[in-house]
């Protein structure tokens, strides 16, 4: 009972309780990546640097000469033998992230909008937030924390959503603090088959929200902060909405509902036996899985492989695919043709100045703060709140959400990403901007 009481008891405190910190809401995990990133601030880029290059050349050594050390070593074989794609994507991270550090190269890569944008604001802060969330997640996975939860909330989340209880955790963890360690967490119970293909893909692309400090820092840049409780309150409704239709939609919809040894859930994997309410069947899967949980030196073996797989695996991922993306963006006009086909919408919504928003409705793809930085400009305060609440409820950008995904196990694909996107802004523009005309 006590294995199970004290290391959850921690868990919870550390990833779900909300604390403020210089005036913010957050969790104290978090508040603990903030602090190592201002005491290393001066050293992360080069860290983070270093990190990337090291992993393009043990990736390229692990390809070119097959050693058996690594072979050998599930863990390291995962890390390292990567898929061509996956391997050229980490060279292009290594590349993009010498020229920016060293300020060698084209603009286009260096500049304070993409590569350094990366490398000095995204990179730093997801180093500190995978040095400790990945080190104390086990807090939250091995000693029955979920396993509680998830029968005491099954009866919410599978019939609304289709989803296993236990994922209502991902979304609280990424709610209070931040996207990224609930995809970690959603990452690792895939991994620990908890988590079906679909439902992994569809924890990663909907659960993932973003956190009430960010969106405090997307109304500031519209101007917006005196609308922030009715801006938060669309931005939840949209969000459970966009919950509730997407993933029954193509291409989540056709994700295989296989573990990833491709093996079946079974029927009675949910079922509460007879002679148990949903709280005694859930203490008592608890207690077994907190008896089954090993020692402190697994805690730390198992705790430093998140690390690890996090931060040399996914790092790398962000600096190429975030820099290419935001040069897309930046340098491109590719996103801006993209958004014509959503006038016609924008203007039957009666969106005032539907065809300067329509510019900022798939940028947001690239990068989550950039709609809004465009969205400043506008001279409507009605338009104003559906750019920065729009860009909040998408959910998936590539210079962190996407990339993370990307370069986790969970089966999804670039493309499938933008799909997703797309499907997101569909189904919650028509609401947040029904809400705006209420409001305005």
């Amino acid at each position: 009972m006590l294995t199970f009481i004290v290391p959850s008891f921690i868990g919870l405190l550390l990833f779900m309780t909300p604390v403020s910190y210089d005036g913010d809401l957050t969790i104290p995990i978090a508040v603990l990546a903030k602090g190592l990133k201002a005491w290393l601030a001066e050293y992360l880029p080069l860290m983070v640097t270093v990190i990337v290059v090291i992993t393009a050349l043990a990736t390229t050594l692990t390809k070119a000469l097959k050693p058996a050390a690594v072979m050998n070593n599930s863990f390291f074989k995962n890390l390292l033998d990567v898929s061509p794609v996956w391997f050229v994507v980490r060279l292009l991270g290594a590349v993009f992230i010498v020229m920016t550090y060293g300020t060698m190269g084209p603009d286009m890569i260096t500049s304070g909008g993409t590569g350094a944008l990366v490398l000095n604001d995204l990179l730093p802060i997801l180093f500190c937030v995978f040095l400790f969330a990945g080190l104390l997640l086990p807090l939250l996975l091995n000693f029955g924390l979920l396993e509680l939860l998830g029968a005491l909330l099954t009866k919410i989340m599978r019939p609304v959503f289709n989803l296993p209880g236990r994922s209502a955790i991902d979304c609280m963890t990424s709610w209070l603090g931040d996207g990224s360690v609930g995809i970690l967490l959603t990452t690792k119970q895939y991994e620990e088959k908890f988590y079906t293909q679909r439902e992994a893909a569809v924890i990663g692309t909907t659960f993932s929200a973003v956190s009430i400090t960010f969106s405090l820092v997307v109304i500031s840049q519209v101007q917006l902060e005196h609308m922030f409780i009715p801006f938060y309150l669309t931005v939840c409704l949209a969000g459970i909405l966009a919950a509730v239709v997407v993933p029954r939609l193509p291409p989540l919809s056709r994700k295989k509902d296989l573990f990833i040894d491709q093996s079946e859930r079974k029927e009675d994997d949910e079922v509460i036996p007879q002679g148990y309410t949903a709280l005694s069947w859930g203490l008592d899967r608890a207690l077994s899985r907190a008896e089954n949980a090993g020692g402190v030196k697994h805690f730390f073996v198992d705790g430093s492989k998140n690390m690890i797989d996090m931060i040399f695996g996914v790092l790398p991922v962000v600096m190429g695919i975030g820099t290419l993306a935001l040069i897309i963006a930046e340098y491109t006009p590719i996103f801006g043709w993209l958004g014509m086909p959503f006038i016609p919408l924008l203007e039957l919504l009666q969106i005032p100045y539907a065809e300067e928003a329509s510019k900022t409705i798939v940028v947001g793809f690239a990068d989550m703060f950039i709609p809004s930085i465009l969205a400043a400009q506008i001279d409507s305060e009605l338009t104003r709140f559906v750019i920065a609440t729009l860009s909040v409820t998408q959910l998936i950008y590539m210079s962190e959400v996407g990339a993370l995904l990307l370069g986790s196990r969970i089966p999804i694909k670039a493309w499938e990403l933008f799909l997703v996107f797309i499907l997101r802004t569909l189904v919650t523009l028509p609401f947040i901007a029904l809400m705006a005309h209420i409001f305005f």
